[in-house]
């Protein structure tokens, strides 16, 4: 396969997964008393939101990245 052809395949992906998910969520810890020996932590989850425009822009690098690959010699 055709270095073009595969990136065009990875960004179609990824726009998949952009439009599906509509975001990245990841789990942090963060401090909330630390009293000498005594420390407490707590667990909070975040999101990074995805634009549906980021989908749209990679589906569309990735099917012409296809085409072009697919009609060079």
């Amino acid at each position: 396969m055709k270095p073009q052809m595969l990136l065009g395949v990875v960004l179609i992906v990824i726009a998949v997964f952009a439009f599906a998910y509509q975001g990245i969520s990841y789990t942090s810890k963060e401090k909330v008393i630390d009293l000498g020996p005594l420390q407490m932590t707590a667990e909070k989850t975040k999101t990074f939101p995805l634009p549906p425009v980021v989908g749209g822009v990679a589906l569309v690098g990735g099917i012409v990245l296809l085409i072009m690959g697919s009609r060079r010699n």
